[in-house]
């Protein structure tokens, strides 16, 4: 017992000491500190169209029509860039109803863009006189390869799965390349997987007409997003990784949305033609579009927008940025 008191004697006299050291410390301004949380001053948006708001307020999903006017409400049924723009109190310019003066939004993203395209953005921008540096306050969004899959997608059968699946890796090494561009110029980037394609209506309906399809796109994802994965800069500091491929996976399985395998538009709408009045009647009834997973039969809903768009902030927020 006499040593066993000794023991807490001396770890007492120790942490007496530490609690002194640390006192001291914490008078003169030292001791240890919480990490500053991010805040970012600007939003910088990259990629395809499934982050795009064009210049006239339209998004490639489910545009919101006010009930009464019928007018466009950009605000309303966000895509996942603008979810991330206000959890920060930014706005793109292309949608600012509320006329916020001098927004500290950038779309450079566009409608069609593949990985070289990104490439092309990230040139445009660097290139852009003074607004385009990068700096640790600029919260920079990425999300594009989509319509790399689908390109690729397209060479089948004429070309071998495993050649596509090697196209479509050495594109999401490319892609790795690019973000780690965005880190090196000391910007904090969201980037996000792709979601898995063989889930999509387009890839149900091929997968009816010819089996095997749907697991083709699948496995383009996932050669994607996995090469992807390993390019980028794994630090945590600078790159904040979420993955709606995973989730989207989770979305069909426990069924978290009304509605997994149809497009909620018309497809006879260009996609940011559509809006809550050129939807399918199944899709109008009861506004049973809220709950769909997808806009198109390759474009997401405003629904699963919102769900990527909670992924990208959370990630902002526990990164440490």
């Amino acid at each position: 017992m006499k040593r066993i008191q000794g023991g807490a004697g001396r770890y007492g006299r120790v942490l007496l000491l530490t609690l002194a050291l640390g006192a001291a410390l914490a008078g003169c301004g030292g001791g240890t500190q919480q990490i500053e949380p991010f805040v970012p001053t600007r939003i910088i948006a990259f990629g395809d169209e499934s982050s795009v708001i064009t210049s006239d307020s339209k998004k490639h999903t489910i545009n919101f029509l006010n009930a009464t006017s019928g007018a466009l409400e950009c605000k309303s049924e966000p895509i996942w860039t603008q979810a991330m723009a206000s959890a920060y109190g930014l706005v793109f310019p292309q949608c600012n109803p509320d006329k916020v003066a001098n927004p500290q939004g950038l779309m450079y993203a566009q409608a069609g863009a593949k990985v070289s395209g990104f490439k092309a953005q990230i040139d445009a921008h660097l290139a852009s006189g003074a607004s385009g540096t990068i700096g640790p306050k600029d919260l920079l969004t990425v999300m594009v390869g989509a319509n790399d899959i689908w390109e690729i997608y397209a060479k089948f059968p004429a070309q071998s799965r495993d050649a596509l699946l090697g196209e479509a890796r050495a594109r999401g090494a490319d892609l790795g390349n690019q973000v780690n561009r965005l880190a090196n110029a000391n910007g904090r980037t969201i980037l996000m997987t792709l979601p898995d394609l063989g889930l999509s209506p387009k890839a149900l309906a091929d997968e009816k007409l010819n089996a095997g399809r749907a697991k083709l796109l699948s496995e383009l994802t996932t050669a994607f997003n996995i090469e992807m994965r390993i390019t980028i800069i794994n630090d945590g500091r600078l790159i904040g990784l979420a993955d709606p491929e995973v989730e989207s996976q989770k979305w069909v399985k426990f069924q978290q949305f009304g509605n997994v395998v149809d497009a909620a538009c018309l497809s006879t709408v260009a996609a940011t033609d559509c809006t809550t009045k050129t939807l399918t009647t199944a899709a109008t009834t009861s506004d049973a579009w809220k709950s769909y997973m997808w806009a198109t039969d390759r474009l997401l809903s405003p629904a699963a927008h919102g769900q990527i768009g909670f992924m990208g902030v959370a990630r902002a927020r526990n990164n440490p940025f």
